[in-house]
């Protein structure tokens, strides 16, 4: 009965872990270089799954353009603008500007798609959202001192590249809706996407650009947190989100996989051994309240 919002929580938790395994290797590699390994990996993981389930035949050549545009402005763009972000700003200041695609994708999906939401959706949408930005608003106290709370070089640069990281994500998933309505099957439209995005970051890597460059030597743990992230992630991750897109409405679909931030806290208390702040507790709980509001309906 509830198959796209369980799909869309677990996207969310699938980001949360991904996202905190992908902060070391971004650091070292550099955002385009990271983006690029972590894809390519996905990629080749996806195209041997499909081929063994035999889902090809469920995308139509109609349905090509779409995937083309979600993979350049949903993976290419976001993807890469998101690790930009994280390299800058650390995980936690990154999932709050992250976290913004939901209201952009229930914006355009009212205007686009005419969803409608009752007011008791609405709510819950609301406080879903509500509660992820008062988590990592109010998630830092001032004794903690992990590297990840360290923005580095200007603060206004990292959020333009968080909030265009978050609207590559919202227009991405809105491009792809049509051919998941048709029946295309979402792990079939995530090996392809992702194959895009693949061969896209691999031409751009010929630039000669600095900035397209690794930044630092790749060594076998560096290629395993990779590869964790990109399954974890993208593998399992965003083939969730768009099995959700495809059964449910965009804005309550986006509104509850915004809650990676709000599952990252304890993740990251584990991970960093320093306890986030009560009010981003507090806005935990509000996101639990908005997604059981969302879930009654």
């Amino acid at each position: 009965m509830f198959g796209a919002e369980i799909a869309a929580l677990a996207a969310a938790a699938s980001w949360a872990i991904g996202s905190l395994l992908s902060a070391n290797p971004v650091e070292k590699l550099g955002s385009i270089a990271f983006s690029r390994l972590r894809i390519s990996i996905v990629a080749l993981m996806l195209i041997l799954y499909t081929s063994m389930i035999g889902t090809w035949g469920s995308i139509q050549w109609s349905h090509m353009d779409a995937i083309v545009w979600s993979a350049l402005i949903g993976i290419v763009l976001g993807d890469t603008a998101l690790f930009i972000t994280m390299r800058r700003l650390g995980p936690r200041r990154t999932g709050i500007l992250f976290a913004t695609n939901a209201p952009m994708a229930t914006l355009l999906s009212w205007h686009i798609f005419n969803e409608i939401l009752g007011w008791q959706e609405l709510l819950g949408t609301l406080l879903v959202i509500l509660g992820v930005m008062m988590a990592i608003l109010f998630g830092k106290r001032k004794d903690q001192i992990h590297k990840w709370e360290s923005v580095k070089g200007l603060l206004w640069i990292g959020i333009v590249w968080g909030l265009l990281a978050a609207a590559g994500q919202a227009v991405g998933s809105l491009i792809i809706k049509p051919a998941l309505l048709d029946g295309a099957d979402p792990i079939a439209v995530s090996a392809i996407r992702v194959a895009i995005a693949a061969v896209s970051l691999f031409v751009i890597s010929w630039l000669p650009m600095q900035a397209v460059k690794p930044a630092g030597r790749l060594d076998a743990s560096t290629i395993w947190q990779t590869a964790g992230s990109g399954l974890i992630s993208m593998g399992l991750g965003m083939t969730l989100l768009l099995y959700a897109f495809s059964i449910g409405e965009i804005g309550i679909v986006a509104s509850l996989s915004a809650t990676t931030p709000a599952m990252m806290l304890p993740i990251l208390w584990y991970k960093t051994g320093e306890r986030p702040a009560l009010g981003a507790w507090l806005g935990a709980a509000l996101v639990i309240i908005g997604s059981t509001l969302i879930f009654i309906y």
